[in-house]
């Protein structure tokens, strides 16, 4: 944990960005957990809500059209010949490959909050030759529910922030279920929030 907070307290927003777009690309970067304490330094003070979120979101966004633009133009012998450098392995492409094709454009949203999927989806929709404004449609979507998911879960735990990481790589296989709870409550939250009359 000591990297991730090295990189908020030295490089704060833009860091956020460069570390989240080259974790989605495929580097090893503990993506949800440093979403989380950036949710846990906005409950601390030391950042603010909206701009960690834009940066969150503008580096996912970044992020994954830039797999897509590599998957588009290189195809899938380069996926598989690179991918184990960056630990897409033949088993994930061939497993997200199943996934793509019964889920379609809906694995660009959900795909996030699934470790070892979310690195994959948006080559393979470059391969796929997917259009590009119906890619950034779905994926940016997805992108800015995953970044206000994690960073609500943050601002929510608190001191305990460190709960998620620990439960992130023990239940990870529950992520989407526990992605569309959160997203349910963050929704409901800000409706309720809108609905009260001012005072």
């Amino acid at each position: 944990m000591d990297h991730v907070h090295w990189l908020i307290m030295h490089y704060g927003y833009v860091g956020i960005f460069f570390a989240l777009a080259l974790g989605i690309v495929g580097l090893p970067i503990p993506d949800e957990v440093l979403l989380t304490y950036v949710g846990y330094s906005v409950f601390k003070g030391v950042m603010e809500y909206p701009p960690a979120l834009l940066g969150a979101f503008a580096g996912a966004a970044t992020g994954i059209t830039v797999s897509y633009a590599i998957g588009r133009k290189l195809g899938l012998p380069f996926l598989k010949k690179v991918g184990p450098t960056f630990h897409i392995t033949e088993e994930r492409v061939a497993y997200t490959q199943k996934l793509f094709a019964k889920c379609g454009n809906c694995l660009l949203i959900i795909g996030y909050f699934i470790p070892g999927v979310r690195h994959i989806t948006a080559y393979l929709a470059g391969i796929a030759g997917m259009d590009l404004r119906r890619f950034m449609a779905f994926a940016y979507a997805g992108a800015f529910l995953w970044s206000l998911s994690f960073i609500t879960l943050g601002c929510e735990l608190g001191e305990n922030w460190y709960i998620a990481g620990t439960y992130l790589h023990r239940f990870g296989f529950y992520l989407p279920l526990v992605a569309l709870v959160l997203a349910a409550g963050v929704v409901f939250y800000v409706m309720r929030k809108r609905s009260k009359p001012t005072s």
